[in-house]
């Protein structure tokens, strides 16, 4: 069966576009339904690498699985690369999975094949010649790093190179597409970090499209160029990596950006803060930098020139998305009006402030007071 066209195709189209997708499980032994995603409308254009993050059950493997067609949805359609690969017959997907290639949070190779024919497999099943699959795996495996592990079987390879393994044969077939289901996740943090650093290049150097599902923040904030935020079974967040990390809407995003962008109170702290401004209570803000204006001096400048004192408490200044960026959460001096004016003074100097309550005085300086 044929693709069928669509309106919103062109040379400028996405490269993957998912329109009104829901995805509904069939009850089983007595129980209800599973709305595994619903609502689901996504575009990701060609080059990008997006990030699709999501606490467990939330809907990214389903999400990820419709893209490649081993799931088809319960309504709406996807479609990559021009095709509709949910209205497709199941002997027309061979073709559309050769253009989307796939790498596994567990490997998945087969034990009896060294690496070498590991990579060759998909080639072997696409009816390549030999001299032609002896060449492209070798191109394959030095990309990767690997030329030297050609004939080793995955039992004598690390976790890294098995999944450096993953990667080449997911590329054989010259996919548009690479999706990742949590490709780093069984890593220690030193491999991600060159696994992570191999995706960016092969998305520079080959131009591929990358989806990455991750639980993983940090993940997201390494290598990817956009993230979607995924609670559910619906997106709640989609934006750039810069503008979710320091802007975040969805209170999942906050959740699972705890720590990450550094503002991130330490947890004695943060017992000691509430609602209320109970006396001697200093108010406290979290202060947003963003871009140049991350590393002004601008704490200085509001005790100099207001009288108001601000004790950090917690915070850094980074680089996010190659953006400066900077998160503080400061105790202010008490007094009655100061959060205003401090507010005031701060947004006026393009720093972005949020009330995060009020810090109670601790036991021994409740007794010195």
């Amino acid at each position: 069966m044929p693709a069928r066209p669509s309106p919103h195709d062109g040379d400028d189209a996405p490269l993957i576009r998912i329109e009104g997708v829901s995805k509904t499980y069939p009850a089983r032994a007595g129980a209800a339904p599973v709305a595994a995603l619903s609502g689901i409308d996504l575009a990701v254009p060609k080059g990008e690498i997006l990030g699709v993050i999501g606490r467990s059950g939330a809907g990214k493997s389903t999400l990820i699985r419709l893209i490649n067609g081993l799931e088809r949805p319960s309504a709406g359609r996807v479609v990559v690369g021009g095709a509709e690969v949910s209205a497709l017959a199941e002997r027309d997907l061979r073709a559309v999975r050769a253009r989307v290639g796939m790498i596994f949070q567990h490997f998945n190779l087969l034990s009896s094949r060294t690496a070498a024919d590991n990579v060759a497999l998909p080639l072997e099943i696409a009816g390549w010649k030999r001299d032609a699959i002896r060449t492209r795996v070798a191109d394959l495996l030095a990309l990767v790093g690997l030329e030297d592990q050609a004939r080793r079987y995955p039992a004598e390879l690390s976790g890294g190179q098995k999944q450096r393994v993953g990667i080449a044969r997911a590329l054989a077939t010259g996919p548009d597409v690479l999706l990742s289901d949590e490709a780093t996740s069984a890593l220690d943090p030193e491999t991600t970090r060159a696994i992570l650093a191999l995706l960016k290049r092969i998305n520079r150097d080959l131009g591929l499209t990358i989806v990455l599902i991750t639980h993983e923040m940090s993940v997201i904030r390494a290598v990817a160029d956009a993230v979607a935020v995924i609670e559910g079974g619906a997106i709640v967040e989609r934006g750039s990596v810069f503008e979710v990390f320091t802007r975040p809407r969805a209170e999942i995003t906050r959740s699972l950006l705890a720590g990450e962008t550094g503002h991130g109170l330490p947890p004695g702290l943060a017992a000691r803060i509430g609602p209320e401004p109970l006396p001697g209570a200093a108010p406290v803000l979290r202060l947003v930098f963003r871009g140049a204006g991350a590393d002004t001096a601008v704490i200085a400048r509001l005790a100099r020139e207001t009288g108001i004192e601000a004790a950090i408490l917690a915070g850094s200044v980074d680089e996010i998305g190659g953006q400066p960026f900077g998160a503080l959460a400061v105790a202010l001096s008490a007094g009655p009006d100061v959060a205003a004016r401090a507010r005031a003074f701060l947004v006026g100097h393009g720093v972005e402030t949020e009330s995060l309550g009020y810090l109670a005085p601790n036991r021994e300086e409740a007794r010195v007071a």
